[in-house]
């Protein structure tokens, strides 16, 4: 099937993203259109044409990443350093119960792309 992305062309924003995913170990491919487009929309934070940056992107594409992934491939894809800076990002996350990194961890969950391994870890569940 044709996907939405796929049929107009990735706009500037999800190019970012895409980069930034490929840089972390994630094929694009794997995330799907529309959960790109909602990370676009929570790393939004001025109404800029040019969407997030890239640090914005790259920063929730080491979320996406370990999430996918799980600590032993995100580990050996970007170090050990990444992987302990993602799992404190999370845990703080999953603290707070709300936030940047917490919609994104929600948003991760509802779209079924978290491996099993990190939602049994951190136990993480849908409300």
């Amino acid at each position: 099937m044709l996907g939405f992305l796929e049929l107009f062309g990735a706009s500037r924003p999800v190019q970012r993203l895409d980069s930034a995913l490929r840089a972390v170990g994630v094929h694009p491919r794997l995330v799907p259109g529309a959960v790109k487009l909602a990370t676009i929309r929570q790393l939004e934070t001025t109404r800029s044409k040019d969407g997030p940056d890239e640090a914005s992107c790259a920063h929730a594409a080491e979320l996406f990443g370990y999430l996918m992934h799980g600590r032993g491939v995100f580990a050996e894809d970007n170090g050990a350093g990444a992987a302990a800076g993602v799992e404190d990002r999370i845990a703080a996350a999953v603290g707070a119960g709300t936030g940047p990194d917490a919609r994104l961890i929600l948003l991760a969950l509802h779209a079924g792309i978290v491996a099993p391994e990190v939602v049994e870890h951190y136990q993480l569940e849908i409300d």
